[in-house]
């Protein structure tokens, strides 16, 4: 993903009533921080949101452009989504050096129709959705592509299967599993179901006889 350019503001209010005012003027309040210190920010809620909707969860850098003439790069590390409307409430950056390799996790997208899914009827499982990479910021790719149109029921694709490109580190465990085909779940049969659940009611039904013949005979006798 390419780096991508924002506005942003310093600012020294914070609180619950400073984050609604700033969303009712056009602005997300957001923090950006490192090595334990924390600056509060705000930014243009379209910018914000274009940016957040664009990457589409990949990872990427951003340069953030201050109105003091400031600049920082930093990762989109989180963000507050209003629940019922999907309104941006809030954004966290975490600043890094462009000299300093950094942890980041970036998501792997699939690519294809499995054959074992399309022509077999079996089941896509999707064990890992990222991987853990470490790096230099500007070489942190976006996502990995792979290509799972080959993959037959049993097969699986694993972390070592990812094409890496040059100056990344891959953290995760290489042997992870991270796409697998697999057999459809087995339906039970109804047949053998219905027989068992009426050999477990024979009994109640013979015993209930028994005792309607006994209370019969005694009946009888009275008689």
């Amino acid at each position: 993903m390419e780096r991508v350019s924002l506005n942003a503001e310093l600012r020294d209010a914070t609180g619950k009533s400073v984050a609604r005012k700033l969303r009712r003027e056009g602005f997300i309040p957001g923090v950006i921080y490192r090595e334990g210190k924390s600056q509060p920010i705000r930014l243009n809620r379209k910018e914000a949101a274009h940016f957040i909707n664009a990457s589409a969860g990949e990872q990427g850098i951003v340069e953030l452009n201050f109105n003091n003439g400031d600049k920082k790069i930093a990762l989109l590390k989180d963000i507050q989504v209003d629940p019922v409307d999907g309104e941006l409430l809030h954004t966290d950056f975490f600043e890094v050096s462009m000299m300093e390799t950094i942890t980041v996790t970036v998501p792997v997208i699939v690519e294809g129709v499995a054959v074992g899914v399309k022509r077999d009827g079996g089941i896509l499982q999707k064990t890992l959705r990222d991987i853990e990479i470490e790096c230099l910021p500007d070489k942190i790719p976006g996502h990995f592509m792979m290509d799972i149109s080959g993959l037959e029921i049993g097969d699986s694709i694993h972390v070592k299967d990812i094409e890496i490109p040059e100056g990344v580190t891959v953290l995760s465990g290489i042997d992870e599993v991270l796409f697998s085909v697999v057999e459809p779940a087995k339906v039970e049969e109804e047949a053998p179901a219905e027989i068992e659940e009426a050999a477990a009611e024979e009994p109640e039904v013979e015993k209930k006889g028994k005792k309607e013949e006994a209370g019969a005979e005694e009946h009888s006798k009275g008689e």
